[in-house]
This record gives C-alpha cells, sequence and structure tokens, in this order.
C-alpha cells in the first residue's frame, strides 16, 4: 500500500515530482537529502531553494527510505532503487535511466 504522499520541495513541481529542470515522464522520483532530511525534486531544486550544500548519502545508510515515486507515491530504499532496473518495483512505472548519470550528487559510489 502507498505511503501518504509527502512534500517534495524545488521549482515548479508537480504531483508526479516532475520539475523545472526535469519534466519528462520518466522523471519522477524525489530524493531525500541527507543533510535536511526533505525531498527534492532534483539536486538542482536543491540548490535553489535550500540555505545549504547538498550531502550525499554514505553508503551504510543505502537502506534509507530516501527515494519517493511520484507516480505510486511509495518510497524506496537507495538500495532499492539503485537495483530496480529503471521501473519501480510497487507500481512499475518507468524511471529514467539517465539518472544514473548523477546518482555521485547524491549517493556514495
Amino acid at each position: 500500500m502507498p505511503a501518504a504522499p509527502v512534500t517534495v520541495h524545488g521549482t515548479d513541481v508537480n504531483e508526479r515530482t516532475q520539475c523545472t529542470h526535469y519534466h519528462s515522464a520518466r522523471d519522477i522520483i524525489a530524493i531525500r537529502f541527507k543533510c535536511c532530511n526533505a525531498f527534492y525534486a532534483c539536486i538542482e531544486c536543491h540548490h535553489e531553494t535550500a540555505n545549504h550544500a547538498p550531502v550525499v548519502w554514505p553508503r551504510s545508510e543505502f537502506e534509507a527510505e530516501a527515494i519517493y515515486c511520484g507516480n505510486c507515491k511509495g518510497t524506496l530504499s537507495i538500495a532499492e532503487y539503485l537495483a530496480c532496473g529503471n521501473t519501480c518495483p510497487v507500481c512499475q512505472a518507468a524511471f529514467n535511466p539517465g539518472c544514473a548519470n548523477h546518482y555521485h550528487l547524491y549517493f556514495e559510489h
């Protein structure tokens, strides 16, 4: 059962977590930032609206529920997200495979 919707911060964020920076049909995840325990649509949204620098999640905390699916409103652990093959394991929605190019901005590698 999906969790209650969370607040996703950012610039022009819609109900599917798409923002002014990333808004393709597959840009439907938000990430809970370790530094502030708040969900943002993307790193650019964090840069624009938070008053501090982002902090990456360490490998030792990859079990944290830090990924929010804007399609089903469910949450995933970082480990589940990294292993999901760009498909939500809860609702089967397609995630943007290009996000892998930015993992180093969010997650220790």
